[in-house]
């Protein structure tokens, strides 16, 4: 016959095992965090940059830690300045964006951003991204757009720059139109340019037809991508003759 204490040490073993058993795995629970997907670019040339990334849906909560450097001078780095804001994803669920100021930067250099994710766990992951301010200048899109007709076939287009472009004298912009319609039940468009100046007549367009019209900006050296286009600004040509 087993005795009490051969039974409560039995016992006690049992449960630790299965206790054991349905804990998560010590390795597993300290995966380290998945790497962000990080979009940088310049909206100001040549010393306003931003970097940016979405935090993981559902992930256990993480901190970020950003610093960049020179490529030639990795050891000499600087943390930029990091700031958080809701954004809504496809599943309308709300997401945290991550924003990144990087100050100051200089022309024809490599430059490095290490962005170092700490889960609560204790485990941590670094993504390294580069880039030269040339290759990511990207203003905003174009304001103020406006589209009044100005004979039967004709309108004219008018823009401002982007508010937030604020070196006109040094890095001027120029900037691509574009014009769609529908036809039939397809899509027709048109794009126009590069132009330097902010409006231009544009010819041949069809009264009682409905045009969408937008704009972009981009360096005039050409240096990076265009901005978004602008918001549509959408006119039914009349058709009556004007003089």
């Amino acid at each position: 016959m087993m005795t009490n204490a051969r039974y409560w040490i039995l016992l006690a073993l049992f449960v630790a095992s299965e206790t054991a058993d349905l804990m998560p795995d010590a390795a597993t629970s300290a995966e380290p965090p998945v790497n962000p997907n990080v979009h940088c670019w310049c909206a100001n040339y040549p010393n306003v940059t931003f970097c940016s990334w979405l935090e993981p849906q559902h992930s256990q909560p993480l901190r970020y830690i950003a610093s960049y450097s020179e490529r030639r001078q990795m050891s000499i780095s600087k943390r930029c300045h990091l700031t958080s804001s809701s954004s809504s994803s496809s599943s309308s669920s709300s997401v945290r964006l991550w924003h990144c100021h990087l100050p100051d930067l200089k022309l024809l250099t490599d430059y490095i951003l290490n962005v170092t994710t700490l889960s609560s766990t204790g485990s941590s992951s670094s993504h390294l991204s580069s880039f030269m301010l040339e290759d990511i200048v990207k203003p905003d899109p174009p304001v103020d757009v406006k589209v009044s007709p100005r004979r039967a076939r004709n309108v004219l287009m008018e823009w401002s720059p982007p508010p937030t472009w604020t070196h006109l004298d040094v890095a001027p912009l120029k900037y691509q139109i574009l014009y769609n319609w529908d036809h039939k039940g397809q899509a027709k468009s048109v794009t126009l340019g590069p132009l330097e100046s902010t409006s231009v007549e544009l010819k041949g367009l069809r009264p009682g037809r409905n045009y969408a019209f937008q704009v972009c900006a981009k360096d005039l050296l050409g240096l990076g991508q265009c901005s978004l286009w602008s918001s549509p600004v959408t006119i039914t040509l009349p058709t009556n003759k004007m003089s």
